[in-house]
């Protein structure tokens, strides 16, 4: 029932990653990440798929963007089914992500993507204030 799907927290009323009464509320890309000391690894679970002309990645500014074009059909006696559609997600890489290092492999219906990580470099900087005398005011007469 609908009582059983609630979480609790008041922010996430609905689990997002299971079956759902709304089912344009679940991400149609599952994936889990993980990070250790020196590598970042995102796995998505794609089965069924030809990852050589259904897969696209591309890199830019420090951001996966994965694009899943999927194709399904079912035939049974005297009925059939098609679900497709194509569907992205989009990664953020942590913080030192080597892009160059960047690679993936798929095996079994899981995609596998992973990057070496080393010294996070400071992007952004500190602005002073430069605070200027106010100039006295003319009087007129």
């Amino acid at each position: 029932m609908l009582a059983t799907r609630l979480r609790a927290t008041p922010l996430m009323s609905f689990d997002l990653n299971g079956p759902s009464w709304f089912p344009f509320t679940e991400p149609a890309i599952r994936i889990e990440d993980d990070l250790d000391e020196d590598r970042y690894t995102v796995r998505a679970e794609l089965p069924g798929i030809d990852p050589a002309k259904d897969v696209d990645i591309t890199y830019a500014d420090g951001t996966l963007r994965l694009s899943v074009t999927r194709v399904e059909s079912q035939r049974d006696k005297g009925h059939s089914e098609f679900r497709y559609g194509t569907f992205h997600r989009t990664i953020a890489l942590p913080l030192g992500a080597k892009d160059e290092t960047l690679s993936a492999v798929y095996k079994d219906g899981i995609l596998e993507i992973s990057v070496a990580i080393g010294e996070a470099h400071p992007t952004g900087r500190h602005i002073p204030v430069v605070v200027e005398a106010a100039k006295p005011v003319k009087k007129s007469g």
